[in-house]
Formats: structure tokens, C-alpha cells, sequence
């Protein structure tokens, strides 16, 4: 294990630390983590040794009324937190800063739309901006208080892109919006229009007849294009008796508003009363079984048939709000009343965690709400240490029997104000949200605690065991797993050190085999808020407090012909070419590695671009290098103007995954493999066939 560690931008100090144990259990202690020796970067010369794991994507349904990209903050529909794209593996990383100075804050809750375009945060309302800017810039946004009279700010933690590339998107006035944020070309429109504006609460409280004491908090579109919401906040009190609802509202009238009809909700709002006490305390999930929604008290799956159908209902345990008590290290708690966690589905299941002492993933069937499996997660700290998982959990089902979910503990970071009888948690603010405390002094004033369980398939049924748990790892983050590179992607700090740190942990043991160092001050807490991917496979983007948001990239590209010359890492993206489109491009045999596709400004008539790759293996004269023409079809480049090599300039016989290696190839200006049609610049789109 090698563990690197550099300030911003500047790469020139690194750290690494070596690891030597003896896995005879799949359970990684904390103990053993500190058999930890650190080396200086002027003690070894050896380059990264971080191989690539790549794990079969992963196994979710598209759902057709979503945006074919990480379209919500958990990813997908199923809230997953997971990503089939290529993110970061230690080829000579850096980090690289997109400051803001109009927002309040470093863009937070980080989606994308189908063009790429990053929707953020911005004034209260929602806006597309060029987070890689050395200044973040707005392209385009919508803000209730310029363009709409104000009243109301929109929540952007359950807004999502759809399929058309518009944001849908809950407000603090229990509206749901709909914004047009492009032209058909993919350009981004200054001001985004408002196309559908429907005031949920009143229309759900008009088919109950009665007023709905809670506000709304979450909504979704289920495989038909229904627009499901529920009402709630992130603590829910059941003895509080708040009158809550879920329901939806139906694809028709959604179409007719959008094609500029006069619409009735008469007879296209449907509404399940919850409760009274009951209600959703996160996000809402779904696949083609329907709408998954957890509350304080159930877990349910509902469907749309000219009315709310509940499927099924399944009950789970909680021991309700968790706080501080007196004398503790902290001062804050938990969020929920019940379960912290957005439910996250597979094909099969429905996985959360209970709220009980101690805490319980649970699997539920899909098809018949049974609770299936069950195991207690983070049980191995101290007597008396306080668990609350609250960020969704990452859930990745391998499509053969396995599914595998990493939980977090987060106690400690929940603001003590949110037992107060006036609170209000359905506003999602920091400073309603979170402990002072914890913003102003980082993770040691909350609880550790990370743990990968499996749920499998056997021939009776399902068994869960735990795989490792990190007991000393204090994250708040919502962590991100990459597919592609087989790592678990997060944002913690080093609680010796105070450093904040972008860390990357084996998916298969737990070990943290990446750290990077970006700063000691507190104002660098990423605010539990996440690890945004994007589609560059080159970007790992984590928001800030101190008006910086950040992204950790690779320089995989470079010109050994002008070793001074900085290739822009934000025209630079590698992504996984499917051997299915691999073949229909044009491409012989099997794709080997991923498609590197690099945009150089300013150059010579002849440039040579070097590609640093790794897992990739075979014998290095069977190897073709196919590149993209204007066409749009693959072809072989000619041997002559490529090869490949040793980061020591050697040709080796026979290449193997875990080394690092270089792809040479010679690109002329306007020529076959040039997709710019700009003079003086190239752009080139390589992907390598054996």
C-alpha cells in the first residue's frame, strides 16, 4: 500500500506509506492500520503502484424519465452513490481549486445534466456553472428572489435532472418546479425558464381535506414519469403527531402542462395519508417496481394505478433521536428520528439502516417487503460510543448474488437544535442542519466508523457478513465507489495530523491505499456533503466551507516534445469504452484500457501526446491503437506514428496491469485524427485494441 500525500496544486512533496500485514481475516481493524511506516518521497523514486480493480458495473435499471448521468446527488434513481465512470488513480494527482466569490458558499450537491453541464446551488436557487474556472462561473441560472418575486429558496439536495435535461426541483414553499436550463442544442439559456410550477402541499391537502402539518422535503419520477413526493425534514417526532402525506402526481398532467394545456389536478393528484407522527426524513428512491419511500416508522413500495397503491409495508426499530450528553467529546448527534439513510435499491432489494442500539442494516425484498437479512454495522467500537448512520449508503450489486453496501457513522455532526418543538428540519441549511462545533472543528468531534457488508444469495434465502470495518476513520462525506477503478473515493481528516485529506480505500480490503493532504485550517470541512464525479473520468470534485471547491485529477496526459508545457487536465477525460461499442465503431479484436480523449491548445504542425495508462497487459506487439476520425468511426493508427513504453523510455516485450506505461503517438494538425477543427489545435480520441 502507498499512501501519497501533497499540498494544492504543487506535487513536488510527497509522503508514502507502506503497510505490511497478514490478511488471514477479511475483517481490517483499526489495530492494524497502525503497522503503518511512513516514507519520504527522497527515499524512493518509484512511481505509483496503485493497480487498477476494475469490478463489473454495476446493476441498475435505466429509468427513461431521468437523465442518462449522475443525475442527483446519490447518483441515480436507485441511490446508489456509485459510478460506472473512471475517477482518479494516483497518475502523478494533483488537486486544483475553483474558487467562489458570488455564492455563499463552495458549490454544494453537485449534479450533472446529459451535456455534462454541473448543476449547482446558487442564491436560492439552481444554476449551471463552469465549476473547473479558476473562478467558478455562471452560465446560466434560475433564482426565486430575481426571477420569480422570492418567498421561497428551491432545495436542491432532492432536485434531479430528467431526461429532457430539465431540473426538477421541491421548494421551501412546497412547490415543485420544472426548469428548461438548455436550448435543443445543448446551449445553456442565461435565464432558465420556468415550465411547470405545481404547489404540491395544497393540492395533496385539498384531495385529504385536511391541512398537512409538515412541509415538503423529497420527489422522484418513478419508470412511468409520475412525479412522486413525500413531506417530512431530516427529524421527524412521532409523539409531535405532525399530519404528513405521500403520493404523486400523474405523467398526464405533467405532459399537459408542459405542452402549454390548461391542467386540472383534480384528477391527476393522488395522496397516501401518513400517520399521524410519520413521515419521510430523506430522499425517495425508484426503480420498476415503483416508488421506494422510508419514513421515520416503514418502509414502503407504492405504485401508480389511478391511485396510491401501497405494495407493501414493512416496519423497522428505532430508539429515536440520538444526542450528546453531558461530558461527551461532542456536542451534537444524529440527524433522524428513524433512519438516517436514503433507501438504496438493487433489482431485488431495498437496503437501510434501522435506527436501534446498536444500529442494523436491513435487506427488504422488492417484491414482497420481507425483511431478508439483517446484520448489526459499526459494533466493534467502545461501549457507550454512539452510532448514526445518516449519509445514503453505497450499495453495489455485482449482478451475481452479491450485493455490497458501506455504511458510515456520522454522530456528532447533527445540530443540537433540531430537537427543539420549533424546529424545522425540512430547511436544508448548514445552520440548521449541522453542529457548530463540528463546522468550526472538524472530526474530532464526531464518531468513527466505516463498514463494508455483503448481502448474498444463497440457495435458502440471503446471508449478510461483514467484509472489514474501519474503526478509526472518521468520515462525514457521502462516499462515491468507482466501478471502473475498484477504489471507494472520500474526503476525511487526518485526526492526527488536522489535515484534510481526499482519500481513496480498497473496495476489497478497506485499507486507505491514497491520501492527499489540502489543508489543516477548518474552514476546509467538506460539510458531510459529498464527492460529485461527473463524466471526465478524469475529476473527483469535493466542496468546501472556505469558498474553494476542489477536484482531484490525474496528469495522465503530457508532451514529452515540451516538457514545460501544461496540458489543460480539464480538456483531458478517460472513460470506459464497452467492447459493444468498441466493435460497432470500428474497433478489431477486444478494447484494452479506456478511452483517452485529450483537447491540446496552441500546437506545432506535429505534436506528440504521451498517455500515462495503467491495467492494461499482453504482448506489446499484438497491441493496435484505434483512434476516433471526424466520422465518427474507429480506426488503426499506423505503427509508425506510435508506440508504447516504460515511464524510463524502454520498450517492454510484454505489458502488465500493475505497471505504468506510456502511449506515444504523433498527431498532425487538421489531420485524420484531429477532431478540432480549430488550427493550432488538436484534439484526439485514442483507445487501445489487442
Amino acid at each position: 500500500m502507498r499512501m501519497k500525500k501533497r499540498t494544492i496544486i504543487l506535487a513536488m512533496l510527497a509522503a508514502m506509506l507502506m503497510v505490511t500485514s497478514d490478511f488471514t481475516v477479511n475483517i481490517l481493524h483499526a489495530e492494524e492500520m497502525q503497522t503503518e511506516e511512513i516514507r519520504t518521497a527522497a527515499e524512493t523514486e518509484e512511481t505509483s503502484q496503485l493497480p487498477i480493480k476494475a469490478l463489473s458495473p454495476k446493476v441498475v435499471a435505466e429509468n427513461p424519465y431521468m437523465a442518462k448521468s449522475d443525475a442527483n446527488i446519490h447518483h441515480d434513481c436507485y441511490n446508489t452513490d456509485s459510478t460506472d465512470e473512471v475517477l482518479p488513480v494516483d497518475i502523478y494527482s494533483e488537486i486544483n481549486v475553483s474558487y467562489e466569490k458570488v455564492n455563499a458558499n463552495a458549490s454544494p450537491a453537485i449534479f450533472f445534466d446529459s451535456y455534462g453541464h454541473a448543476v449547482v446551488p446558487l442564491l436560492g436557487g439552481l444554476a449551471i456553472r463552469d465549476i473547473n474556472a479558476d473562478e467558478t462561473q455562471t452560465e446560466g441560472y434560475f433564482s426565486p428572489k430575481e426571477h420569480d418575486g422570492g418567498g421561497y429558496v428551491i432545495q436542491s439536495s432532492y432536485s434531479f435532472v430528467d431526461e429532457s435535461n430539465r431540473i426538477v426541483c421541491p421548494t421551501s414553499n412546497n412547490h415543485v418546479l420544472m426548469l428548461k436550463t438548455t436550448d435543443e442544442n445543448g446551449n445553456v439559456l442565461p435565464e432558465f425558464e420556468k415550465v411547470l410550477d405545481i404547489d404540491i402541499k395544497a393540492a395533496a391537502e385539498k384531495v385529504l381535506g385536511k391541512t398537512l402539518d409538515q412541509n415538503l422535503l423529497s420527489v422522484v419520477f418513478d419508470y412511468d414519469g409520475n412525479l412522486w413526493f413525500a413531506t417530512g425534514g431530516f427529524r421527524i417526532y412521532p409523539d409531535r403527531k405532525q399530519q404528513g402525506a405521500v403520493g404523486y402526481i400523474s405523467r398526464n398532467v405533467i405532459d399537459a402542462i408542459l405542452n402549454g394545456e390548461e391542467a386540472d389536478l383534480t384528477d391527476s393528484v393522488f395522496v397516501y395519508e401518513l400517520t399521524p407522527g410519520e413521515g419521510a426524513e430523506n430522499g425517495i428512491a425508484s426503480s420498476k417496481d415503483g416508488a421506494v419511500i422510508l419514513t421515520n416508522l416503514n418502509c414502503y413500495l407504492f405504485r401508480a394505478d389511478n391511485g396510491v397503491q401501497k405494495v407493501w409495508e414493512t416496519p423497522y426499530e428505532s430508539v429515536g433521536a440520538k444526542e450528546s450528553k453531558e461530558g461527551d467529546a461532542t456536542t451534537g448527534g444524529g440527524l433522524a428520528w428513524g433512519s438516517g439513510c436514503s433507501p438504496s435499491l438493487t433489482d431485488d432489494l431495498v437496503m437501510f439502516t434501522d435506527n436501534q442500539n446498536p444500529v442494523n442494516l436491513l435487506a427488504v425484498d422488492m417484491k414482497t417487503g420481507e425483511t431478508v437479512a439483517s446484520l448489526p454495522v459499526i459494533d466493534e467500537l467502545p461501549e457507550d460510543t454512539q452510532i448514526s448512520v445518516e449519509n445514503s449508503a453505497i450499495v453495489y450489486d455485482n449482478g451475481e448474488g452479491t450485493v455490497s453496501t458501506i455504511v458510515c457513522n456520522w454522530f456528532g455532526a447533527g445540530s443540537a437544535d433540531l430537537g427543539k418543538e420549533d424546529s424545522d428540519s425540512s430547511i436544508q441549511s448548514y445552520a440548521n442542519i449541522y453542529d457548530v462545533n463540528w463546522l468550526s472543528q472538524g472530526n474530532k468531534m464526531i464518531m468513527p466508523g466505516v463498514e463494508r457488508v455483503d448481502t448474498i444469495k444463497t440457495d435458502n434465502g440471503y446471508e449478510m457478513k461483514s467484509i472489514w470495518c474501519r474503526s478509526d476513520l472518521s468520515d462525514t462525506s457521502m462516499m462515491k465507489l468507482s466501478t471502473a477503478t475498484g477504489y471507494i473515493y472520500g474526503y476525511v481528516q487526518n485526526l492526527e495530523t488536522g489535515m484534510w485529506q481526499y482519500i481513496m480505500l480498497d473496495f476489497e480490503t478497506g485499507e486507505t491505499v491514497f491520501a492527499m493532504d489540502v489543508s489543516s485550517k477548518p474552514g476546509y470541512n467538506n460539510m458531510a456533503i459529498g464527492m460529485y464525479a461527473g463524466n471526465s473520468g478524469n475529476a473527483l470534485y469535493c466542496p468546501t466551507g472556505y469558498l474553494e471547491l476542489l477536484r482531484l485529477q490525474d496528469r495522465f496526459v503530457y508532451l514529452p516534445e515540451m516538457p514545460y508545457r501544461k496540458v489543460d487536465l480539464d480538456q483531458a477525460m478517460r472513460n470506459v469504452l464497452s467492447q459493444e461499442k468498441f466493435e460497432a465503431d470500428g474497433g478489431q479484436g477486444d478494447v484494452e484500457g479506456w478511452l483517452n480523449t485529450i483537447t491540446i491548445e496552441n500546437v506545432h504542425p506535429n505534436t506528440t501526446v504521451a498517455i500515462r495508462m495503467k491495467g492494461i497487459s499482453g504482448e506489446t506487439g499484438s497491441m493496435k491503437l484505434y483512434a476516433y476520425g471526424a466520422d465518427g468511426t474507429l480506426k488503426e493508427v499506423p505503427a509508425e506514428k506510435w508506440h508504447i513504453q516504460t515511464e524510463d523510455g524502454e520498450t517492454p516485450d510484454t505489458l502488465s496491469e500493475d505497471v505504468l506505461y506510456e502511449v506515444h503517438m504523433t498527431v498532425e494538425d487538421g489531420g485524420d485524427f484531429d477532431l478540432s477543427e480549430t488550427e493550432k489545435e488538436i484534439k484526439i480520441s485514442a483507445v487501445l485494441g489487442i
